[in-house]
């Protein structure tokens, strides 16, 4: 399987819509990949809080609209990162959109763990409640976005839903990067599956974002890793190496905590 991490820029002076416009275009360039993983609030910048109400949309706003045609123009299955989403009957959300080689919406996940301490997104936007599982020839998707990476036991729930393939959009800033490499290793050894982790370069608000996007195996090796700027980063990879890697080393059949009680 071949995927390609889009590692966007994103530029306070280009406008939301150019943007849209050019991310769609690098899009189509990846017609020969399996799948294309987009990084979090591409359109707005993770860190621009104050553009969010500004720039929220519907679940089947612009974003939606331009990545579908995309994923459907390039034959790929896309994760087109995360948008503010406007839910009309309620808060927003910080919510990817996952998108099948014919354009049609696979899946949408809502961030259940929002950042900012009682600031920010924590305050902005309401919580998802749901984990999402996304099945592909050959894998199951399991998806995260950004802060969810600090949080092992989302990915534990992935992982009993089917998950082999984790996918973690982010917004990361440079001054814990080497948390991001740190954490990206450790969620693909504790559950013996690939993360596939795309992050943002540029500044969003004047927060220097990390870039460094990551794609790690089963056994922790990095297969690849992005540079802080703007970049395709696409890796080729065997998913029947996580099945490969559960059996050697049956690691996740000794779990104790965690796990329903036996019934009586």
């Amino acid at each position: 399987m071949r995927a390609s991490l889009i590692q966007i820029a994103v530029n306070e002076d280009e406008s939301v819509d150019s943007r849209r416009q050019r991310v769609a275009a690098l899009v189509r360039q990846q017609s020969g990949a399996d799948l294309v993983v987009l990084p979090e609030l591409w359109t707005t910048g993770a860190f621009a809080y104050e553009e969010f109400g500004r720039e929220a949309e519907p679940l089947e706003g612009p974003t939606y609209e331009v990545m579908a045609k995309a994923a459907s123009d390039a034959g790929v299955w896309l994760h087109a990162g995360s948008i503010p989403e406007r839910d009309p009957d309620g808060p927003l959300y910080n919510t990817s959109l996952i998108f099948s080689p014919s354009g049609e919406l696979a899946a949408a996940y809502r961030k259940i763990h929002r950042f900012g301490f009682d600031k920010g997104e924590a305050v902005l936007m309401g919580a998802g409640r749901d984990p999402v599982t996304v099945r592909l020839p050959g894998t199951t998707l399991g998806v995260a976005t950004c802060y969810d990476l600090r949080f092992p036991e989302l990915f534990r729930s992935l992982v009993d839903a089917g998950a082999e393939t984790l996918v973690i959009p982010a917004g990361w800033p440079e001054r814990r990067r080497a948390h991001w490499t740190l954490l990206a290793q450790a969620r693909a050894v504790e559950n013996q599956a690939f993360v596939l982790a795309c992050g943002t370069a540029g500044t969003h608000a004047g927060v220097p974002q990390a870039g460094h996007s990551i794609v790690v195996d089963p056994w922790g090796e990095v297969l690849a890793e992005a540079g802080p700027d703007e970049q395709i980063l696409s890796v080729d990879f065997d998913p029947a190496k996580v099945a490969t890697t559960r059996e050697q080393f049956p690691a996740l059949k000794d779990r104790v905590l965690g796990l329903e009680p036996p019934r009586r």
